[in-house]
């Protein structure tokens, strides 16, 4: 099947399944998601979901993220992957959008990048989903599913980013970034994978493939 062909069933599957895919990190301002987004590396969202809104109940924005100490910050993220470094992160984060970007998240992917705690992943997100920037952020999860669907070749998450853009339309970029995360979420897991069982892989995950991805289950 040629990869064009491939897509727009794979869209169509998954426009299906999800019209309308909510964020799954919950945030009432860019600064909150950018914030959520930071939290969830090594971490689930739903225990990023647990842990935000003690702490933005504390710091809803950077200026009042600015002023807590580090200790704060990591005792309220504290049951979160990496909390001592994200304490860490989040406190810079916030101060420098404080003093060099006037307390506002910078609609910038280059300079979201370079603020601290923030990589190109996470600053993917922000510009899609906070300012509607098309982007295609490429988590684990989504470089697993394009590996399986034959959309990339699996060699690096930068890699599988270039292949999604260039197989997909500009405009649903944004879109088809968080119906693969809840489509991945519901019939295409990491662990217990039955390709026959999943409305995409049933037809779209090659044989080669299968029996790799078998083979890395059981060493």
């Amino acid at each position: 099947m040629l990869r064009t062909a491939k897509a727009e069933r794979i869209q169509a599957i998954l426009d299906h399944h999800f019209p309308s895919p909510p964020i799954p990190l919950r945030h009432e301002n860019a600064f909150q998601l950018l914030v959520a987004v930071v939290l969830s590396a090594q971490c689930t969202d739903e225990r990023v979901n647990l842990v935000t809104p003690a702490l933005f109940a504390r710091a809803p924005g950077p200026a009042a993220m600015a002023t807590l100490a580090e200790a704060e910050v990591h005792q309220l993220i504290r049951s979160c992957g990496l909390a001592p470094q994200k304490a860490k992160a989040l406190c810079g984060l916030a101060q420098r959008l404080c003093s060099e970007f006037g307390g506002e998240v910078p609609r910038d992917l280059a300079v979201l990048e370079t603020l601290p705690g923030v990589g190109h992943k996470t600053a993917s997100v922000v510009m899609a989903q906070a300012f509607g920037v098309p982007a295609f952020p490429v988590d684990t999860h989504i470089h697993r599913l394009a590996w399986r669907w034959g959309l990339s070749n699996g060699s690096s998450v930068e890699r599988t980013e270039r292949d999604l853009v260039r197989t997909f339309p500009r405009e649903r970029w944004n879109d088809l970034h968080l119906q693969i995360i809840w489509f991945g979420r519901r019939f295409c897991p990491a662990i217990g994978h039955r390709p026959a069982d999943c409305p995409i892989c049933s037809w779209a995950m090659s044989k080669a493939r299968q029996t790799a991805e078998a083979a890395r289950r059981r060493r």
